[in-house]
């Protein structure tokens, strides 16, 4: 069987097979309706790109709101079924757990496929799929601990109960960052809870969601439970308008920018829709004098270069303190020049390429604006066609102002801008200057300040002497723009069900 690693050349131009099963049996072209892989209703497809060749490597029924009103339907119809009704927690369980067994069977080509269609490095796709599959494994656990309460009256002869029940269907929207852990998130919360699922991922990356959602329909997921619609960015607004105004969507999970986050808010506003939202972030990573530096380097790097510096919760305003600015500047400038850059499927690649053109563009103006006003790039500061027309070189910008935009805008990119300061106010009133607080990162050996800083860091995650802060187990969101509720923990269940309260009178 041929491997996406493996696709043929001729002339310069990549062999695509039609037929893409002949490629892999996770790499599929439709999209999942009510337990049928079904074309577009226009029979329209559109084109899945890898950015680091722009080669094609896959396509994708384009669905429209005809489409997602056919997946809206079947996932109300089967939460209203009898059989999903009555579905206890073992049994959602003991289903989330088979999906898991085949998503561990399946991680090389899952990562793959991931890498080919988002260019980040094999070895970080692998670390997705690990770290995505454990989503599954754990809401299969926590599935079972979805409890009620029993609350001691105030008035004899009555008993009150509260129970927590689904909310209904669930659409999820997702980004094109992290294609598997952000779908498996979600999803595998909102099937615990008794939920069923619409989701809308991102049209960039849509290939992995089909492949997962094989998967899930090889462990044997009721019709219905799960659908996957796919589309261009042509249809993307009215699928997600859809996706939020339909009453027959109990809730809304979002991943993405604080922009098309606060315009999904307000399209759920129709209909009082449960939301949540995980948005962007505008991290200060910040390194005081007594900071141990080769920790703070190492975590300076996994934060802001993991995945070409395209997180959420990637380290974007590093605040040294001026006795160890010159230092750090410096170790940190070297462990930049020796990344190594390229195709996400050769072996040792540390960098891979932007997602798209929309996002070269954007870290290319974010560093020309700050060159302009007098940022000092002592490091990179331009994309590497030479490479591929997707790659933008590693960049470190020092003497970085306020009147910058990289001073006050996310980057989602791989480069660096430093801030020096002098005293432990003057680096929380700039960490704190944003509208944005999504994750912040500091590194200090006093313990003290520890828990002076942390207090007073206005984001909803912290890495203290840790760049690398996301796990199942931890609760994950933001405050103020960057989001509403918290995914993973035991909290990742709260977006998918309401409260029940119950009243039994009159007993003797």
């Amino acid at each position: 069987m041929l491997r996406l690693s493996n696709l043929l050349v001729l002339q310069g131009k990549s062999i695509f097979v039609s037929n893409m099963r002949s490629v892999s049996s996770l790499v599929l072209d439709k999209g999942f309706v009510n337990g049928e892989w079904v074309t577009a209703s226009s029979k329209k497809t559109f084109d899945v790109f890898n950015p680091a060749t722009e080669e094609i490597v896959g396509k994708c029924a384009d669905m429209d709101q005809n489409d997602t009103l056919k997946a809206i339907d079947a996932a109300y119809a089967t939460f209203h079924t009898r059989e999903w009704q009555t579905s206890t927690a073992k049994e959602r369980s003991t289903l989330l757990k088979k999906w898991f067994t085949l998503l561990e069977q399946n991680k090389d080509e899952i990562a793959k496929i991931m890498t080919a269609e988002s260019g980040k490095p094999i070895v970080e796709s692998l670390g997705e799929v690990a770290y995505g599959n454990s989503f599954v494994e754990w809401f299969a656990e926590e599935a079972r601990r979805i409890y009620g309460e029993i609350v001691p009256s105030p008035v004899a002869f009555r008993k009150l109960m509260m129970t927590r029940e689904p909310i209904g269907v669930a659409g999820l929207i997702t980004p094109w960052n992290f294609p598997h852990a952000m779908i498996t998130r979600k999803a595998a919360a909102a099937i615990a809870a008794g939920c069923t699922v619409v989701i809308k991922p991102a049209e960039d990356t849509p290939l992995t969601a089909l492949a997962l959602a094989k998967l899930a329909d090889d462990a044997g997921f009721p019709k219905g439970v799960i659908n996957v619609v796919t589309s261009s960015r042509q249809h993307a607004a009215e699928v997600g308008n859809l996706l939020c105004t339909s009453p027959k969507v109990a809730g809304i999970s979002f991943t993405g920018s604080t922009e098309v986050g606060k315009l999904l808010y307000k399209q759920c506003s129709v209909g009082i829709k449960r939301i949540g939202l995980e948005l962007g972030g505008n991290a200060p990573f910040i390194v005081f004098d007594n900071a141990d530096l080769d920790k703070a380097v190492n975590g300076a790097m996994t934060s802001k270069f993991r995945n070409c510096g395209q997180t959420c919760v990637s380290a974007n305003r590093f605040l040294v303190q001026e006795g160890v600015y010159d230092e750090f500047v410096s170790r940190v400038t070297s462990a930049v020049k020796s990344l190594k850059i390229g195709d996400g499927k050769k072996n040792g690649i540390q960098i891979g390429p932007l997602i798209n053109k929309a996002q070269l563009s954007k870290v290319t103006d974010l560093v020309n604006d700050a060159k302009a006003k007098g940022g000092e790039i002592i490091h990179g500061g331009r994309p590497l066609t030479e490479i591929g027309p997707l790659f933008y070189e590693p960049t470190i910008i020092t003497n970085t102002k306020p009147d910058m935009r990289i001073y006050n805008e996310e980057v989602f990119g791989p480069v660096v801008s430093f801030i020096k300061f002098r005293t432990e106010e003057e680096a929380l009133q700039i960490a704190n200057s944003t509208q944005r607080g999504l994750a912040g990162y500091f590194y200090s050996e006093n313990l003290n300040q520890v828990f002076r800083v942390a207090r007073q860091l206005e984001v909803g995650m912290i890495g203290i002497n840790e760049g690398l802060i996301s796990c199942t187990e931890a609760a994950f969101g933001g405050i103020k723009e960057s989001g509403i509720g918290r995914e993973g923990s035991k909290h990742g269940i709260d977006d998918y069900v309401h409260i029940k309260y119950y009243c039994i009178g009159n007993l003797n």
